[in-house]
């Protein structure tokens, strides 16, 4: 059995913290938690966010949110304009330091996320969204963990490896 990533976009910090807080629920760490988001988007919820002073996801250490905990660790990628923690963020690393036009998306795909999907979260980071991404460790778990981040209100949710559920067409 391999690991499935589950991926999905949210649009607002409170739905990043909810998704993380709700898998976090489940029993996952923050190490198996990706949270990938743009630089601009970082700087503003430092200054004026619905976080307040807490957003300063550099020193975020013994923060109640589990967002800022799983950020605490983050890796700035200027070449990318973005910041991730968890598991994408190593992938984000050997395509940090060309910040090529097609390096977000080259980096997304050696993370496991094909290519039409990585295009997605590309145009959705840098409108401002967040990505967030948990490793799962089974397939039962993988579509729960999709389930979560759904009414969590992510968009775009799918396991890399998980196959179209008969009522995807209505969620």
């Amino acid at each position: 059995m391999t690991a499935k990533l589950v991926t999905g976009l949210v649009r607002t910090w409170s739905d990043a913290e909810r998704s993380v807080e709700r898998v976090m629920s489940c029993g996952y760490t923050r190490d198996a938690i990706s949270l990938v988001m743009s630089d601009a988007g970082r700087d503003q919820r430092a200054v004026g966010g619905s976080t307040g002073a807490a957003a300063d996801v550099g020193g975020a250490a013994g923060s109640a949110s589990a967002a800022l905990a799983v950020l605490g660790t983050s890796t700035a990628f200027p070449g990318l304009g973005l910041v991730a923690a968890g598991p994408i963020e190593a992938a984000l690393a050997g395509a940090g330091a060309g910040g090529a036009a097609g390096g977000l998306i080259d980096a997304l795909v050696d993370a496991g996320i094909p290519e039409h999907r990585a295009s997605i979260y590309d145009s959705g980071l840098r409108q401002g969204a967040i990505l967030v991404g948990v490793i799962a460790s089974s397939e039962r778990d993988a579509e729960i963990l999709e389930l979560i981040l759904e009414y969590a209100g992510a968009e775009d949710v799918r396991s890399e490896s998980s196959q179209r559920r008969p009522y995807d067409s209505f969620i």
